[in-house]
């Protein structure tokens, strides 16, 4: 135990704190690259026209039903057969991606088909075009309804980045197998790496909650908290 706090957490803690801005970096851009295409292939989808929504159909069940190591495998190693060579944590942001844009298409779709007909007969009443019913009706309040789902997704993508060391991206876990073959302590490494992706995922639930709050209007966020307090409140017996 001695060892573990004054020998391996000086010696190696930095070098795997490295390794998680490298995960963050691949989570974040991997992320908003897969908010603007499942975006617009959610849009596309929604749009009625069979030409478009057919191959955009296909590209989500294929992304979808493949596993996420395979893609990233055919994307950094067979992607150079033809020419196009990218860089080893390019090929992972392309890989987790195009991935996640698949999921995050059928949540926004799903959500701006759950929005009330009404809400968008009330803005035609007034006045209002399609598309600015669209962009200031219908997606303030998909996205409502999506952010929870959404960051639940980006939870998982900070774990799920882990895969790009497979193809040879110096993130939390590759540089944590690095300190492995150099030390052979496996047990108290994977505890590091482990309390790292923990602290991560658990700042990121934090954020998507106060976002999520910040995002619920007032007269909501009061009616949920009143609901709360009449929860908690003790059963009077008569």
């Amino acid at each position: 135990m001695y060892e573990f706090f004054f020998v391996l957490i000086p010696r190696y803690f930095p070098f795997l704190l490295e390794g998680a801005v490298v995960t963050l970096e691949l989570s974040f851009l991997s992320m908003a690259f897969g908010l603007v295409l499942g975006m617009g292939v959610a849009l596309g989808r929604l749009s009625g026209r069979k030409w478009l929504e057919w191959p955009l159909a296909a590209y989500v069940e294929i992304w979808r039903d493949v596993p996420l190591i395979v893609q990233l495998l055919v994307i950094y190693f067979t992607l150079p057969s033809i020419g196009l060579t990218l860089p080893a944590f390019w090929a992972g942001v392309l890989g987790l991606g195009l991935n996640l844009a698949a999921y995050l298409s059928e949540v926004f779709r799903a959500a701006i088909l759950s929005i009330d007909p009404g809400q968008r007969a009330a803005g035609l009443s007034i006045g209002m075009s399609r598309l600015m019913i669209f962009y200031r009706i219908t997606l303030p309040l998909a996205l409502r309804i999506a952010i929870p789902t959404v960051g639940g997704y980006f939870i998982a993508l900070l774990k799920d980045s882990s895969l790009v060391s497979f193809i040879s991206v110096n993130e939390l876990l590759r540089n944590g197998t690095i300190v492995i073959s150099n030390t052979f302590r496996n047990m108290e490494v994977y505890m590091m790496v482990a309390i790292i992706y923990f602290v991560m995922s658990f700042v990121a639930s934090v954020l998507v909650r106060h976002i999520e709050q910040r995002l619920t209007p007032r007269h909501l966020r009061r009616k949920q908290r009143s609901g709360k307090a009449l929860t908690a409140r003790p059963a009077v017996m008569p």
